[in-house]
């Protein structure tokens, strides 16, 4: 039984700023959602950004759906399954409900003694990891910012891209660095009008294209799938189990990007990934620059066996000066899935103390 939930917002500066094609993001205004028992408590994180530019959710509204539609909805629920029930009468709002959804979980798994991981389906120690690089300054910005990643021992580096933005630094990069895992990210930025330029992109052996189209454009990403010779992953596009089967099926991406928050929480982000393996289609972990909570989440998920890509979830330090939680460390390009009961990691008092901007406690 849920007694009580504590909505908090944090604010962490990045270490750099983050660009991307929906913007720049300098400090990672969080919400975290705890979830008091009678034994136990549990944390989650919602993944909505400051503004509504990669998905409609923003944090302000998240923060808002859950507590007036969302905690109300909790008081009589007794396990984690039946959480999405309990949820459902509320249209929309994934990253809102896989916040709650998480922080249910977490406590629930505390209580019990055994790790997120363990209870996805989870079945390695260690996950291999992947950086995302923003949109540079100039080409010799970004050389130097991936050559610091791939001295740190990244195992695979994205680049993100837009009209304007895309031979030239995949170029630079490529010509650099031969051997090294490479993909990009447009997060939607071209149109079918752009296969030209897109298709310029097949000569650096990328692993993929990610998110090309809009989110909405199946159809164009099909299209433009049979146009280009490097694979296309779809991430914004995938909000749920039947869009991953139909992006699959027709035709529009033969590799998906699973973010928890993105397809409403970690059970459904585990039936995506079995929908996937399924279908011998390989799947790999989005990032959203989550504190050290939902980076806990996200590499609980990378250990389930069809995630065979490096996933975006890089160490602590690739983000946040200090974490939340104490530090997620790189071990020869690797990340270690926390082992203890639920998350497995815990905020630390002092720097949520030191971080909070707004706490508010609900109860029934």
């Amino acid at each position: 039984m849920i007694e009580a939930v504590e909505l908090r917002r944090v604010a962490l500066p990045l270490v750099v700023p983050f660009r991307t094609s929906f913007g720049t993001q300098t400090v990672r205004d969080a919400l975290l959602v705890r979830v008091l028992t009678p034994s136990t408590e549990g944390w989650g994180e919602c993944v909505a950004l400051s503004e509504p530019l990669y998905s409609a959710e923003f944090v302000d509204g998240a923060e808002l759906v859950i507590g007036r539609h969302l905690v109300p909805r909790l008081w009589a629920v007794e396990h984690p399954g039946e959480l999405a029930g309990a949820l459902r009468a509320v249209k929309g709002h994934p990253m809102a409900k896989a916040a709650v959804e998480l922080a249910a979980l977490d406590a629930w798994l505390r209580g019990t003694g055994k790790s997120l991981a363990c209870h996805l389906g989870g079945v390695r120690e260690a996950v291999d990891v992947g950086v995302s690089v923003g949109i540079a300054g100039s080409l010799g910005e970004l050389v130097d910012q991936v050559e610091g990643y791939v001295a740190d021992g990244y195992r695979r580096v994205k680049l993100k891209i837009e009209p304007g933005w895309d031979v030239a630094p995949v170029r630079a990069v490529r010509e650099r660095h031969p051997d090294l895992p490479l993909q990009v990210d447009a997060n939607g930025a071209y149109r079918l009008e752009d296969a030209t330029a897109l298709a310029a992109l097949d000569g650096f052996e990328l692993l993929l294209i990610e998110q090309p189209l809009a989110e909405d454009d199946l159809r164009g990403h099909a299209e433009l799938a049979r146009r280009l010779a490097t694979p296309i992953c779809l991430d914004e596009s995938i909000t749920s189990l039947g869009s991953a089967v139909e992006a699959i099926e027709s035709g529009a991406c033969a590799i998906v990007n699973i973010k928890a928050g993105r397809v409403g929480g970690y059970l459904e982000a585990t039936r995506i990934h079995d929908a996937c393996v399924e279908r011998s289609v390989p799947v790999w972990c989005g990032g959203m620059l989550e504190t050290g909570i939902g980076r806990a989440a996200n590499v609980a998920l990378a250990s389930l066996p069809g995630f065979t890509l490096p996933g975006d979830l890089s160490a602590s330090s690739r983000y946040f000066h200090a974490d939340l939680t104490a530090p997620f460390e790189l071990e020869e390009g690797r990340l270690r899935v926390p082992e203890g009961p639920g998350l497995g990691v815990d905020p630390r008092p002092e720097r949520l103390a030191e971080l909070t901007t707004s706490v508010e406690l609900l109860r029934p």
